[in-house]
């Protein structure tokens, strides 16, 4: 079998012969492949039996390591985004010296959702005809395969974990818990990117034990949120504000990137809590903790 038939996956070659850059491993047959010594933690000797993992350097040759990657050709694994190149792709490190690409062919549309460096996605390798070796993102099935599923106790339970599909209509993710789960767009203030880490919570476990999983915080997380914009506002200013329930709503808009309504539900609690009082349009932080 040649060599190429071996690439993206491993192979059990021997050694041929020591260069004073590393090993020539052989499949029995006329071809040699080159195992340099940054890609071998062990000391080998010629005759020696070896498992390797073939792949493509960056000059176009065939090379082997015996750091064997969990990612292969029919293999899936976790691996993380190292570079991103606009209009070719995205670079993803599976272990080996070589780092393999994600062709902009089999990512989103629109770039503002292409991972980032250090995102995380579930990937396979796949041989073209010119025996390039490319990164293949995994389908929905697949992901079906390695998921688990949920039952109605992980109801409203806080979650999580990676998006592996991305659409205008929602996004998918899978979770730290092994749950496959769907995210509304009605459910994210915005289109979270392919690979990216997100928190979120299960709004419904469906007969299958998917789940429908939302971003956006429950009322009273979102309530806390504002009112510590509010407060770090305030302390900002040594404790006082030219702002307070009649304050006009593009300039609070402006300010905390808040509608009114939500400004002045924040700002009742923080009255209601004395932590603030209001004096002639001013709001002012309470050092004595009592209104």
């Amino acid at each position: 079998m040649a060599l190429e038939e071996y690439l993206g996956s491993t192979a059990r070659l021997t050694v041929s012969r020591q260069a004073a850059f590393g090993y020539f491993l052989t499949d029995g047959e006329e071809e040699d492949v080159l195992l340099h010594q940054n890609e071998t933690e062990e000391k080998l000797e010629e005759g020696q039996e070896v498992e390797a993992f073939l792949y493509v350097d960056s000059q176009g040759r065939i090379a082997a390591t015996t750091n064997i990657p969990e990612v292969q050709v029919g293999t899936y694994g976790w691996a993380q985004v190292s570079d991103v190149k606009p209009g070719i792709g995205v670079f993803i490190n599976i272990g080996v010296q070589k780092d393999m690409l994600l062709g902009e062919e089999d990512l989103p549309v629109h770039e503002a959702v292409w991972p980032k460096v250090g995102d995380t996605l579930y990937i396979t390798l796949r041989v073209n005809k010119n025996n390039r070796i490319y990164v293949k993102m995994a389908t929905d099935p697949v992901i079906s395969e390695i998921a688990v599923k949920a039952t109605r106790n992980d109801f409203n339970k806080n979650i999580h974990g990676l998006i592996y599909r991305t659409a205008k209509v929602g996004s998918w993710i899978f979770t730290a818990e092994g749950f496959k789960g769907f995210i509304h767009e009605s459910q994210r203030k915005r289109e979270p990117r392919l690979g990216e880490k997100v928190e979120g919570r299960i709004v419904d476990v469906k007969e299958d034990g998917t789940v429908n999983v939302s971003l956006i915080p429950r009322k009273h997380e979102v309530l806390d949120e504002d009112s510590e914009r509010i407060l770090s506002y305030l302390e900002s200013r040594n404790g006082a504000m030219p702002f307070g329930d009649k304050s006009a709503p593009e300039d609070i808009q402006e300010r905390f990137q808040l509608s009114k309504a939500s400004f002045k539900r924040a700002l009742g609690r923080l009255m209601k809590e004395g932590k603030v009082y209001q004096e002639e349009g001013w709001t002012y932080l309470n050092k004595n903790g009592q209104a």
